[in-house]
C-alpha cells in the first residue's frame, strides 16, 4: 500500500543525534540593539542573533526543568563594550551548555535556533498529511488525538487512534522519517516490515500493522495506559511531553532488586532472541520498554530497519569498543540496569564511583559494562550476562512458541544492512571528539536526568 509520497532525488538524511555545536565569534552594536555572530559547528556560514532570541529559546526550554544558565538581562548600560564581552562569554556558556545536554541537544528549538535551514520545518504537520493519506487508503482507522511531543526525536511524531470497528480500544500510531542508516532496499524494508506483526515473542510488544515508502514508516500498536518503564520509573504521565518528563523529574524511584533481577532477565531474553535471528535492535533504553503483568516488554523493534540512529549515539561514538549492533545493546542495558537500580540515568559515563545500593551484585553488572575498563577494552556478551548470579537463577514462565521467519534472502540483506551501519558508526568515532567530566557547569549533575552528557573537548568534529 504506497501511502507516501516519493522521496525527493539527492535528500539528505540528518543525523539528529549528532549535536550542533556553535562559537561566538563576536558582538556587534547594530543600530540601538547588539548582535552576536555564531558559527555553527561545521558550517561556514555565520548567524545573527540579539539577546532576544537567546531569551525566547531559554523560555521555550523552561517546561524541562533544568536550571539554564543564561545571562540576566540589563536595561541600563547594555552598550558598553565591557558588558558586551561579558554577556558574550555567558552567551558562550550557555550554548555550551544546552549543545552538550543529552536531551535539550537533540530538541528541535534547539536545533532550529542554530541551524535554520535544515530545522524549520513542522514535523507535526507533515505526519498528519502523511497519515491522512493512510487513512484515506484504509478508512477503518481515525485519530482520537495527537500526542505532543511524547518522544524525543524530531521527525517522529505519534498520534492516539482508533479502529472504527473496536471504537473502545486505543492504539498508537507513530510516523517517522526514514534516517540515515537505511541499508535496506525499499523492497527489502517493505517485506520486512510486514513480517513484524507475525512476530511472536513474550517479552516484545506486539506490532498491529506497519508499513513503509521511500520517504517514511508508520506502525501501530496498542495504547498503554500507563506508559513505559521510564514513566513508572519517574512517576510521570504518558501524555506529557518528553523534556517535561525526563529532563528534570522530581519524584524518582529505583526497582526492588527482584524487579531488576526479572526485567533484565527478559530484556537479555529478547536482545538473544534478536541476535540470533540476525536482526541489529540498537535502540533499548526504558522508554521503549512497558511493562505488563509483570512482563517486560520491547519497544520499536523497527528502528534499525528505518535507519534511525539510537538514543545512546553521543555516548556510543566516543568508545571504539562499542562497534557492533550486539555490543550497542549490551552497552545499552547498561544504562537501562543503570536507571533501574537508582532511578535515573547515569551523570557520566564511563561509570567508575556508584551510589550506595544495598544490592551488590548488581553494581558487579555495571561495571562490567560501563566502567572505563569495559569501554576501552570490551564488554559482557549477553550469553555472558545471562551466567551471572543476578540473572542466571532467575525463573521465566512464559512457555508461548517464539516465532519470527526470515527469508533467507531477507536475512542476508539484514546482515548486510547491519555491516553499512556498523561501518558508519566506525568511521564517526574515528573523528569524534572525547567526553571529559563537566565541572564548569555544576547545574548539569544537580538537573538529575539532565546531567546526561558531561561536556566534550572540541575535537575534529566542531
Amino acid at each position: 500500500m504506497a501511502f507516501l509520497e516519493k522521496q525527493s532525488p539527492g535528500r539528505v538524511l540528518l543525523d539528529d543525534t549528532v549535536a550542533l555545536t556553535a562559537l561566538i565569534e563576536a558582538s556587534q552594536n547594530l543600530q540601538s540593539h547588539t548582535v552576536s555572530l555564531l558559527r555553527p559547528g561545521k558550517w561556514t556560514q555565520t548567524v545573527i542573533k540579539r539577546y532576544s532570541d537567546f531569551d525566547m529559546l531559554n523560555s521555550s526550554l523552561l517546561v524541562s526543568g533544568v536550571s539554564l544558565p543564561l545571562p540576566p538581562k540589563k536595561l541600563l548600560g547594555n552598550m558598553d563594550r565591557e558588558f558586551i564581552a561579558e554577556r558574550q562569554r555567558g552567551l558562550q556558556v550557555y550554548l555550551d551548555f544546552i549543545t552538550q545536554h543529552h536531551i535539550l541537544a537533540t530538541c528541535q528549538l534547539v536545533k532550529k535556533f542554530l541551524d535554520t535551514n535544515n530545522y524549520s520545518a513542522n514535523y507535526t504537520e507533515i505526519a498528519l498529511q502523511q497519515v491522512s493519506m493512510f487513512f484515506r487508503s484504509d478508512p477503518k482507522w481515525e485519530v482520537v488525538e495527537p500526542l505532543k511531543d511524547i518522544g524525543w526525536r524530531i521527525r517522529k511524531k505519534y498520534f492516539l487512534i482508533k479502529n472504527k470497528e473496536q471504537p473502545k480500544e486505543r492504539q498508537v500510531l507513530s510516523w517517522v522519517d526514514l534516517g540515515p542508516d537505511k541499508f535496506l532496499s525499499d523492497k527489502d524494508l517493505q517485506s520486512t516490515m510486514k513480517l513484524l506483526p507475525s512476530l511472536t515473542n513474550p517479552y516484545i510488544y506486539p506490532v498491529t500493522f506497519a508499513n513503509t515508502s521511500e520517504l517514511s514508516a508508520l506502525v501501530i500498536r496498542m495504547f498503554k495506559e500507563k506508559g513505559t518503564l521510564r514513566d513508572l520509573i519517574c512517576k510521570v504521565k504518558p501524555k506529557e511531553a518528553f523534556m517535561r518528563k525526563y529532563c528534570s523529574p522530581k519524584k524518582i524511584q529505583g526497582l526492588e532488586l527482584q524487579q531488576i533481577r526479572t526485567y533484565g532477565r527478559q530484556i537479555l531474553e529478547v536482545l538473544r532472541f534478536l541476535h540470533d535471528k540476525g536482526f541489529p535492535y540498537g535502540h533499548l533504553h526504558a522508554s521503549n520498554i512497558v511493562i505488563e503483568d509483570n512482563t517486560c516488554k520491547v519497544l520499536d523493534i523497527e528502528n534499525s530497519l528505518l535507519g534511525l540512529p539510537s538514543y545512546y549515539r553521543p555516548y556510543i561514538t566516543q568508545f571504539r569498543k562499542i562497534n557492533t549492533t550486539e555490543s550497542i545493546d549490551v552497552y545499552s542495558f547498561g544504562h537501562l540496569l543503570y536507571e533501574m537500580t537508582y532511578g535515573r540515568p547515569p551523570d557520566a559515563v564511563p561509570v567508575d564511583q556508584y551510589p550506595a545500593v544495598t544490592y551488590t551484585s548488581v553494581v558487579s553488572v555495571l561495571q562490567s559494562i560501563l566502567s572505563t575498563d569495559a569501554c576501552k577494552t570490551g564488554m559482557p556478551t549477553v550469553a555472558q550476562l545471562l551466567q551471572t548470579p543476578l540473572f542466571s537463577d532467575v525463573l521465566l514462565f512464559h512457555s508461548e512458541k517464539l516465532q519470527f521467519k526470515i527469508p533467507t534472502k531477507l536475512r542476508d540483506a539484514l546482515k548486510t544492512a547491519k555491516e553499512c551501519m556498523e561501518k558508519r558508526l566506525q568511521e564517526e568515532q574515528k573523528t569524534v571528539g572525547i567526553f571529559t567530566p563537566y565541572s564548569q557547569f555544576p547545574e548539569a549533575r544537580k538537573a538529575g536526568m539532565g546531567g546526561w552528557m558531561d561536556g566534550c573537548k572540541k575535537g575534529t568534529s566542531d
